[in-house]
């Protein structure tokens, strides 16, 4: 089998399957200590990769420059590699079911290319079994090697969050697990070679699978109260910001806000833990409850738009509105599970005309996933209301001044979901605003 020594001389490579927002800051800081190659099956991504362009930012220039990876799209690279650790992503179908797909077929061009000895570990999110019930199977088939004798497998999750320049991938304490204690000791040791928060050694890699799954359900299950607590106030006319305010001077309480909740894990991994939960026999109400809530806010935040517009006295056929954001975060260009497209289609509905602007996004990107062009903010020009979907930099350095000036010369409407304003400036200043 494969051993620690090998990959600290560098006769044994690393492979990373996988070069997303996960995958590819992995590879670079796996690079400043061992040999690594880098395989994604996208030929257009890699030669991005080769000209010093990460599109999703989470790379500088500098870092890919000075990087030793070799970058590929040809899968018999693999075979040079016993250590191959598997980042690809976990998404659902539209029916919120988990689909595998992604990870079903990276373990197919893994088991086509992996020798014996080897070991395979995946930082993918997953429900607690799929490691072992889904992934070995493929591996074992593809390879024509058996588990527990020919290879094994480990699962250390990915805990990345994008756009985050503090929390990097070596200063996220990082769990670890595998098939076996040897594999065990192998991934503490070539992972506690790169990441200086530490290492937290799982019993076993359902235990890792299942820590994962509920790190992000906890953080939806706490948004989601926030955003039933925002609906409730918002019929008793508080202000939500305030009462949260108030009530975070006190020492235990914790400090979560109510919004859109997207992006490819605290929207996704949820449902990862329901699949299970139901296909064992059990019904998860207080999971799926909260998924409903924050899959429920961009309907919420139209309606109250429509509200808004009644009580300014606007038309709302015909009426033209302007939000600001469309990626799942700010300052990130990813586009994935964005809930903004909620609220856009929702106002749709009601025949209201909406302009999308978005400085971090891929135009291409909008279009191909959501069918949704975006505009300039010369375009945006002369709307009946602006809603601050994602508060970007763009945003923050505008202003409420300048962002309620989209409106023209009519009263302004401004409604900010990101609580980014005042509402006492807002007031001064004659706008309609209204905060989430």
């Amino acid at each position: 089998m494969i051993t620690s020594e090998g990959v600290f001389n560098k006769t044994e490579k690393i492979a990373v399957v996988g070069l997303g927002y996960v995958g590819l800051p992995l590879a670079i800081h796996l690079a400043g200590h061992f040999n690594v190659v880098g395989y994604d099956l996208k030929t257009e991504r890699i030669r991005e990769l080769a000209s010093g362009y990460d599109r999703t930012l989470e790379v500088t220039r500098e870092a890919l420059a000075s990087a030793t990876v070799v970058f590929t799209d040809d899968p018999t690279e693999l075979s040079a590699c016993r250590f191959i650790i598997v980042a690809v992503p976990t998404p659902i179908d539209v029916y919120r079911i988990p689909d595998l797909s992604p990870l079903r077929g990276a373990s197919r061009i893994v088991g086509r290319h992996m020798s014996a000895g080897s070991c395979v570990v995946f930082e993918s999110t997953v429900y607690p079994g799929a490691t072992e019930e889904v992934c070995v199977p493929i591996l074992e088939e593809e390879s024509g090697l058996v588990f527990g004798r020919d290879f094994t497998v480990g699962y250390s999750p990915e805990r990345i969050n994008p756009g985050d320049r503090e929390h990097t991938f070596d200063k996220i304490l990082k769990i670890v697990s595998g098939s076996d204690e040897a594999t065990l000791h192998l991934l503490t040791q070539i992972y506690g070679r790169v990441v200086k928060a530490g290492l937290h050694q799982a019993s076993s890699i359902k235990v890792a699978e299942a820590a994962k799954v509920i790190e992000n359900t906890q953080r939806d299950l706490n948004i989601a109260l926030m955003n039933e607590l925002a609906m409730i106030f918002d019929k008793m006319h508080i202000d939500t910001t305030e009462v949260l305010e108030a009530a975070g001077t006190k020492w235990n309480f914790l400090p979560f806000k109510p919004g859109l909740v997207g992006g490819h894990c605290i929207g996704v991994d949820p449902y990862y833990l329901t699949f299970k939960a139901e296909s064992i026999g059990y019904h998860p109400d207080m999971i799926l409850a909260g998924r409903r809530i924050n899959d429920g806010m961009g309907k919420f935040v139209a309606e109250r738009t429509v509200k808004m517009l009644i009580k300014t006295g606007k038309p709302i056929r015909g009426a033209k509105i302007a939000v600001l954001g469309l990626t799942f975060k700010e300052d990130v260009p990813d586009l994935r599970n964005t809930r903004v497209v909620d609220i856009v289609s929702e106002l749709r509905d009601y025949g209201i005309e909406v302009g999308i602007h978005d400085p971090m996004a891929d135009p291409d990107e909008a279009l191909r996933y959501y069918g949704l062009d975006l505009v300039s903010l010369e375009d945006l020009s002369g709307v009946d209301g602006v809603i601050l979907a994602v508060m970007h930099r763009t945003y923050r350095e505008m202003g409420l001044a300048r962002i309620a000036a989209l409106c023209g010369g009519r009263r302004p409407l401004v409604v900010d979901i990101k609580s980014a304003f005042s509402v006492s400036d807002a007031m001064a200043q004659g706008i309609e605003y209204w905060r989430l």
